[in-house]
């Protein structure tokens, strides 16, 4: 519910539609007296406000811009974690150790990364996504020189810790700047553009390390990303300015005086009998402008900067000031694990956590399996294998997002343009039966040897595609239902899917050295299938668990 009604207009909507409008549910059409600002697609959510430096309001050059730095910001900051795969036998030979050690510094990583957001997200709360996003860059771009010049195994641990804290960002940062910049109906597109971006700097990061292992020096892959942080903070300095534009609760907006321009002189002062005033937004430092009122109003005189504004300069600042910035942050660090309770999060926290470890066990395994008899595959071909997983990937991209979006948007017009978050669940069904072949292939062609070409084409490309989906309509599906802690959600999701990669990278090499390929990926696959099947529960009660949920403070943050 991003609208921001008042309670008056919330039960007049209510009683027009006959239906409760709960946290999540959204009005996409015009009802009766009551008109909304709209687009081409028609009405827009959340409503801008009438103000050109709303992110909202921004032209496509900034909007473009922004999505651009943070895109760059998730694939490089998530291209160094797991990208070490093709060099495990460098790395055994450099740091004298076994595979089982090797495949350590992924998972003490990425453990780290997850836990580093308890850390990013108060701050992108508190302070603004521009800080957060210029000093994990900074952080990144340190841990690389470190990884490059680490003599020992220790050493480098500890580089792969600092990273982990620097990288936390690609996994909560780009959820937060989509919500802020763009409307509802375009989330499912930019959230799997999201995806595809993090999930493809793991794919291609192991391609460009398996080549610069085998023909150049493995170090040398670590400076290849600090001249690309470097650039990234260059361009996020001059190209990413503050997203965060806080929208005022009713309460507060009902109880701000008028400004001058929110009324000409020849209105009336009161408002027309039959018309109730709207929430709009306001930035932190400032006072939130009158809410409009619901009347017959073009959508030019309602907002005349959409589609025409830009940020002003103070939104270039360091850091965006915040009056309490103490509770900000232990409120950010309490969320995310009150968010466990929610079905709804825990849902999504669950099919993205084990969706993800699907695609791990490709990465930590594709060395132990394609570099010895009867493959043989030296570094860069390893490496290669990830071009399938990228393709896959691709193709989830431009499926998975206009397909959410689109069976959202049909299912709202059946519904007489009330859209509930369930709606985009429908759009899991293809890509876990998907997910469930990709499997199959990888674990009997794991353990029966087959074709590498079987392998590598159907079973990494449906692990790419799975990957790329699945994750991206739970999300949003979240985040649509609890849109103010959107930060919070991803948290709660990346501490979930870290743990259990952690746990997975720790006893995949030994369980499957005992007892084979099959038992874990079709462990694993199961567990998947079993958190998939959960949408079915989400769709018939979803909406009363999130009715349960409706007078929780997460709404009002």
């Amino acid at each position: 519910m991003e609208m921001n009604y008042d309670s008056k207009v919330l039960h007049e909507l209510e009683e027009e539609l006959n239906v409760q409008i709960l946290p999540g549910t959204e009005i996409m059409a015009d009802v009766g007296s009551h008109h909304f600002v709209k687009s081409n697609s028609g009405v827009l959510v959340p409503q801008p406000t009438d103000d050109p430096r709303d992110p909202l309001n921004w032209n496509t050059f900034w909007k473009f811009s922004t999505m651009a730095c943070v895109t760059a910001e998730t694939f490089a900051q998530g291209m160094g974690p797991l990208s070490l795969a093709p060099m495990f036998p460098e790395l055994m030979k450099a740091f004298d150790c076994d595979l089982a050690a090797a495949v350590q510094f992924t998972g003490v990583c990425i453990l780290v990364l997850g836990f580093s957001n308890f850390i990013w997200v108060p701050l992108a709360t508190s302070f603004g996504r521009r800080p957060v996003i210029l000093a994990s860059t900074l952080i990144c771009l340190g841990s690389n020189i470190w990884r490059a010049q680490a003599q020992t195994y220790s050493s480098f641990m500890g580089a792969c810790v600092l990273n982990g804290i620097g990288a936390g960002p690609a996994e909560s940062l780009q959820p937060t700047v989509i919500t802020d910049v763009m409307f509802l109906h375009e989330r499912g597109r930019y959230n799997t553009l999201y995806f595809f971006f993090y999930w493809g700097s793991l794919m291609i990061g192991p391609v460009i390390a398996g080549v610069m292992a085998e023909f150049n020096d493995w170090r040398n892959f670590w400076w290849l990303n600090v001249a690309l942080h470097a650039f990234i903070f260059l361009a996020c300095l001059i190209g990413f300015p503050e997203t965060k534009w806080n929208r005022a609760h009713p309460k507060e907006s009902l109880a701000v005086a008028p400004s001058p321009h929110s009324q000409s002189s020849d209105e009336p002062k009161e408002p027309v009998a039959g018309e109730k005033p709207m929430a709009i937004e306001k930035m932190d430092t400032e006072v939130a402008a009158p809410t409009p009122d619901l009347s017959k109003t073009a959508t030019a005189m309602r907002d005349p900067f959409l589609g025409k504004g830009s940020p002003a300069r103070k939104q270039f600042n360091l850091f965006q000031p915040n009056p309490s910035p103490l509770r900000s942050i232990i409120l950010d660090l309490w969320i995310p694990w009150k968010l466990f309770a929610f079905p709804i999060v825990e849902f999504a926290a669950f099919v993205v956590s084990w969706s993800a470890s699907s695609f791990l066990t490709l990465n930590l395994t594709q060395s132990q399996v394609f570099a010895a008899p009867p493959y043989n595959f030296p570094p860069q071909s390893v490496g290669f294998t990830n071009f399938a997983v990228f393709v896959g990937s691709l193709i989830g991209l431009f499926t998975a997002g206009p397909a959410s979006d689109w069976v959202s948007a049909r299912l709202t017009r059946r519904n007489r343009g009330i859209r509930e978050p369930e709606m985009r669940l429908v759009a899991m069904i293809p890509f876990v039966l998907v997910m469930l072949l990709g499997n199959f292939v990888v674990a009997f062609g794991y353990e029966y040897q087959w074709d590498w070409r079987a392998i590598v084409i159907i079973g990494y490309g449906c692990a790419g595609l799975q990957v790329a989906a699945l994750p991206s309509i739970t999300s949003t599906y979240a985040v649509d239902s609890y849109k103010p802690v959107t930060g919070s959600v991803f948290v709660a999701i990346t501490v979930n899917k870290n743990v259990w990669g952690y746990g997975f990278s720790a006893f995949i090499t030994p369980w499957s050295l005992a007892s084979g390929f099959v038992p874990p990926i079709m462990t694993n696959m199961c567990l998947i299938f079993l958190w998939c099947c959960f949408g079915v529960v989400m769709w018939f009660y979803g909406k009363k668990f999130r009715y349960w949920s409706r007078n929780s403070n997460v709404h009002k943050m």
